[in-house]
């Protein structure tokens, strides 16, 4: 049986336009023409998966049939032959490699980096002040990543130059990824922005590198750990190449996810008023005045219920598999080769196990409500072998980081109409201006 075509296909560019136009609008709506639907891309073809039994398959059950797809062909400049765009052995020699570095008494260690530097933030504030949100999270998530693969050593202005660069490659990966080939060789703008900013990120991590291998120091950060990582079979180590790629990865996969959540999720408290005082009086009850330790995490469930519906509500627009044989998916053969696509946008918005999705409800994830949701219907960070490596480093790192500032202050937003997200990779909210309101000592007491 073949899959019915997506609406809308144009001569030559295909459904180029409607993706670039309506994004994740156009992606939602392929569930009404079935579980597979056929999407081109300019011409090249693809299978849009819109059920989540289908997308577990892809991910999980069927998983090894598939590799990454042209997306990740398209970022490889970018992000190299990392964890997130490697396949095959080769990937899960890199993953076996990396896991250490994410281990659980890894992860409690680096929840202090995180503590401190959320504590900085909040510190740093003036109470009544207006600040960019966004902008502020994309600091804090930057500061955090830094320091965890540089250790303390690397300097404020190191860290704001990764962060801006990272957001430049990150925004402009999707325009690439929808656009043909042969406009990022164009003398554009915005490619010698996308140049400029590559060959800045890749001379400052170089440098970090090189800076290890002359010293030979056990830091106790993520770079050292992937200098001194060596191959159980071969004995053999990471090349320097090899070392820049996955620092590029964990940088941008520890900056966007986590700065973006962080974003809506202190936008949506601001205009859930019931939400907000239920995660207050928890954070109240939970730290008590202290600061919060990786032993609290755990007792933080209704703050877990809000950073889940926060990475539902706002997770990445869609991502791309390659089948490497004929794959059964349904009444479908994806033929050898094809590309395959998924959104995590389409499947979080799916009102057949969301009901009304666009409303901010927490309470899908209360306990017995959350055991409905079916696999591959919420998959924030992927799922199976492809699962992102450093998913309980962000979530902690949410965590944290709504806690300290919880305990402290409301962050009011001061726009005078609804946030409308603007979908690149993910969706993004602007700038996000939000007052910083003290708490009273009514409300802490």
């Amino acid at each position: 049986m073949s899959a019915p075509v997506a609406p809308g296909r144009w001569p030559v560019i295909g459904h180029t336009p409607s993706m670039a136009r309506q994004r994740n609008i156009f992606t939602r709506g392929l569930r009404e023409h079935g579980d597979v639907v056929q999407v081109y891309l300019g011409p090249m073809h693809t299978y849009f998966i819109a059920s989540p039994e289908l997308t577990h398959q892809v991910l999980v059950t069927q998983g090894p049939k598939f590799r990454k797809g042209a997306l990740f062909d398209k970022i490889k400049p970018f992000l190299g032959n990392g964890l997130a765009n490697s396949n095959g052995s080769f990937h899960l020699r890199q993953r076996r490699l990396l896991q250490p570095a994410f281990h659980r008494e890894r992860i409690a260690e680096y929840t202090r980096t995180m503590t401190q530097a959320a504590t900085e933030l909040v510190q740093r504030w003036q109470p009544d002040s207006v600040q960019s949100i966004a902008d502020e999270m994309q600091r804090l998530a930057a500061t955090v990543v830094s320091r965890a693969l540089f250790s303390t050593r690397i300097s404020p202005e190191n860290i704001d130059a990764l962060r801006q660069d990272s957001f430049v490659l990150l925004q402009q990966t999707m325009v690439r990824a929808l656009a043909p080939g042969f406009v990022e060789k164009l003398p554009l703008p915005v490619n010698r922005t996308f140049e400029s900013a590559l060959g800045r990120m890749r001379s400052l991590i170089m440098g970090f590198i090189h800076d290890w291998r002359e010293a030979g120091v056990d830091r106790g950060d993520q770079l050292s750990l992937m200098l001194l990582a060596e191959d159980e079979e071969t004995g053999e180590r990471m090349s320097d190449q090899q070392v820049y790629d996955e620092v590029v990865t964990m940088l941008t996969g520890g900056m966007e996810t986590t700065a973006l959540a962080l974003s809506w999720l202190f936008y949506e408290l601001s205009r859930n008023p019931e939400i907000e005082r239920r995660l207050h009086a928890e954070v109240d009850e939970v730290l008590g005045g202290r600061e919060i330790t990786a032993e609290d995490i755990p007792r933080l469930t209704y703050t877990a219920q809000v950073v889940n519906e926060t990475l539902r509500r706002y997770p990445i627009w869609f991502l791309m598999r390659r089948a490497l044989q004929d794959v059964e998916l349904g009444p479908v053969t994806i033929p050898e080769g094809a590309e395959v696509i998924f959104s995590p946008d389409a499947m979080h918005h799916n009102p057949d196990v969301y009901p009304d999705p666009e409303r901010f409800d927490p309470d899908r994830w209360a306990p017995e409500r959350a055991k409905s949701v079916p696999k591959g219907a919420f998959i924030p960070f992927g799922g199976g072998t492809r699962q992102c490596i450093g998913y309980q480093f962000a979530e902690h790192e949410i965590v944290i980081t709504v806690a300290t500032v919880a305990a402290r202050y409301r962050l009011v937003d001061t726009a005078d109409k609804p946030i409308k997200p603007v979908y690149t990779t993910a969706p993004y909210p602007g700038e996000l201006p939000m007052r910083i309101v003290p708490r009273t000592a009514k409300e802490t007491s």
